[in-house]
C-alpha cells in the first residue's frame, strides 16, 4: 500500500465529511444557535423592560402612598378640628344649661322668699291681732275680721 494513496483516501473521506457537515449538519446547528441567541436577546430585553416597569410601578406606588398619607393627615386634621368644635359646642351648651338652671333656681329662690315673706306677714298679723286682743282683753274673731287682717298683712 502506498502511503500517498492512503493519505489521499483519508483526505477524500475527510473532505466528504466536511462537505456533508457543511451541507446537512451545520445549517440546522447554526439555525439552533441563532434561535437560541434570539431567545436570549428577547429574554434580556424583556428583563430590561420588566426592570423599567418595576421602577415605574415603584415610583407610582410611592406617589400613591405619599398622596394617601397626605390625605390621611388631612382627614386626621379635620377630625381634630371637628372634635374641637364638638368640645366647644358642648362647653357652650353646658354654659347655657348652667345659666338656665341658675335662672330656674333663682326664680325658685325668689318664689320661696316671697312665700316666706307672705307667711311671715301672716304670722306677724296674727301676732299683732293676738297682741291687740291681749291688750284689749277681749276676743277678736279672726274669721269675722279676715278682710281687716288681710289689709293689715298687705300693709306690713
Amino acid at each position: 500500500m502506498n502511503i500517498n494513496m492512503t493519505f489521499f483516501g483519508q483526505m477524500l473521506s475527510f473532505l466528504i465529511l466536511v462537505i456533508f457537515t457543511i451541507k446537512f449538519i451545520w445549517p440546522p446547528l447554526n439555525a439552533a444557535l441563532e434561535e437560541r441567541q434570539k431567545k436570549i436577546a428577547e429574554g434580556l430585553a424583556a428583563a430590561d423592560n420588566s426592570q423599567r416597569a418595576l421602577a415605574q410601578a415603584q415610583e407610582t406606588a410611592d406617589g400613591e402612598l405619599r398622596t394617601a398619607r397626605a390625605k390621611a393627615n388631612e382627614i386626621i386634621e379635620q377630625a381634630h378640628q371637628r372634635a374641637n368644635q364638638i368640645i366647644d359646642q358642648a362647653k357652650n351648651d353646658a354654659i347655657a344649661e348652667a345659666a338656665r338652671q341658675k335662672a330656674v333656681a333663682e326664680a325658685e329662690i325668689v318664689a320661696a322668699a316671697n312665700r316666706a315673706k307672705e307667711d311671715l306677714r301672716k304670722q306677724v298679723s296674727t301676732l299683732a291681732v293676738t297682741g291687740a286682743e291681749k291688750l284689749l282683753r277681749r276676743e277678736i274673731d279672726a274669721n269675722a275680721h279676715k278682710a281687716l287682717l288681710d289689709e293689715l298683712a298687705a300693709e306690713i
